[in-house]
């Protein structure tokens, strides 16, 4: 596994993705989201009763959530489809966040509201990742943390039993799950909470953020957006309730783009016709890379002549889509250039750095600037294909080997933070 780019920290054995020998053709069951399967474990932790979440996601960053809930004294029975929760009184100990961003952002805003000390640390490549704009946040409605003055993991946080709540000031320009992050906390705030981006760029990834305040509003909170920069939460209970998982339409991304790659077809059933899921965004992205989208009584089907498009786009909302768009970026029929990427650099790595590392050693030409990358395809050949302990990493390799022999992804394991079965469900689509 690599940690961060460049540094190897341990060395699993090579997956060698697969080759297509023609059109796909398969039908692809997406498990559920991690972003509403997380959220909805947060907001029934913090619930006024017993909360049901129905066809959740079973992968490495709900695991970590969940016992990192269930240390603080929630309540959590895990059935086959549906998962009960029960909140209880918040006590301390230790969490163990991986490389979750949303429980090493999520679950300490709720800390805070236990008479305890809870302690957060995370996997290597976790200490590097930003926190110094969470850790202030909270200090500003008076939480006390102890952080030796890194702004990242580990760090301490000394609940009192309760939170003042009141206004935040904070730069939301390097992720947005530090907005989501108060939101979903804030009702149980003394005075709610008021967040202000304050930064000098917009912010990123606002889609999630979308996606927070859709669901703090079907249990009740009140949340309202007086201008594009300011969120407020009134105090208030939040309602129990039960939620219905949708399927992540992000991880549908590599499976989808095998149609572009073998000029084949990829149907996804259980497509929402309405969510807040920036996955979404698949539909145009797809067809502007030269494929043929169709939503037909809930299933999403991509249709690819083998052909695949040059692309110009702004992916400032919908980074999580970026690993697999490069990599079709990279054996399409002109150069491509994707902008509003610096935020990734504190991803689970640095992926602008990583993408642009990884195609290269496969033969192709990527140009790297601050915000962007510019993609010149080139014949591409075989080789190892780092990870860097990136989900996303992984399967824009896996995306890369349909169509070029001999590429090997060196950590395909680390697929398990969100698809707990990548390399099966990769085996069955091309079977």
């Amino acid at each position: 596994m690599i940690g961060q780019t460049g540094e190897v920290t341990s060395a699993p054995g090579p997956w060698s993705a697969p080759r297509a020998d023609g059109p796909v053709h398969a039908r692809v069951e997406i498990p559920g989201s991690k972003s509403l399967t997380n959220r909805a474990l947060v907001l029934a932790a913090l619930a006024d009763g017993e909360s049901r979440i129905e066809h959740p996601l079973r992968a490495r960053d709900t695991d970590l959530m969940i016992n990192a809930l269930r240390t603080l004294g929630v309540g959590i029975e895990e059935g086959d489809s549906v998962w009960t929760v029960t909140p209880g009184p918040l006590h301390g100990g230790v969490i163990d966040t991986g490389l979750a961003g949303t429980v090493m952002r999520f679950v300490p805003p709720i800390a805070a509201l236990g008479e305890a000390a809870v302690t957060f640390d995370g996997d290597d490549r976790a200490r590097d990742r930003p926190m110094w704009t969470l850790i202030e946040a909270l200090r500003q409605v008076g939480v006390v943390i102890d952080d030796a003055g890194r702004g990242r993991l580990p760090f301490t946080v000394r609940g009192s039993g309760s939170v003042a709540g009141g206004k935040v000031e904070i730069d939301a320009s390097v992720s947005s799950q530090f907005v989501s992050a108060l939101l979903l906390a804030g009702a149980r705030y003394e005075k709610g909470i008021e967040v202000v981006h304050a930064g000098e760029r917009g912010v990123v990834s606002a889609p999630h953020i979308e996606m927070t305040i859709d669901m703090l509003r079907r249990v009740g909170v009140e949340v309202t957006q007086p201008v594009p920069t300011t969120w407020l939460v009134a105090p208030g209970p939040i309602a129990a309730h039960d939620t219905v998982i949708e399927p992540d339409l992000s991880n549908a991304a590599p499976f989808l783009a095998a149609a572009l790659v073998t000029g084949g077809e990829i149907t996804v059933p259980g497509w929402p016709a309405t969510t807040t899921q920036p996955g979404d965004t698949l539909r145009d992205l797809l067809t502007r890379l030269g494929g043929t989208v169709t939503v037909d009584e809930g299933e999403l089907t991509v249709r690819g002549t083998g052909t695949i498009a040059a692309l110009d786009a702004d992916l400032r909302d919908v980074t999580e889509l970026v690993t697999v768009v490069a990599a079709l970026a990279a054996l399409a029929d002109g150069p491509s250039t994707l902008t509003g990427l610096a935020h990734m650099r504190g991803h689970e790595t640095d992926r602008l750095t990583a993408l642009r590392t990884e195609i290269t050693r496969l033969g192709g030409a990527v140009t790297q600037t601050a915000d962007a990358l510019h993609i010149t395809p080139q014949r591409l050949h075989g080789g190892v294909w780092r990870a860097y302990a990136d989900h996303r990493m992984a399967t824009a390799g896996a995306v890369l080997g349909l169509a070029v022999d001999g590429v090997q992804v060196d950590d395909i394991d680390t697929t398990s933070k969100t698809l707990p079965d990548f390399p099966g469900m990769w085996s069955r689509m091309l079977a």
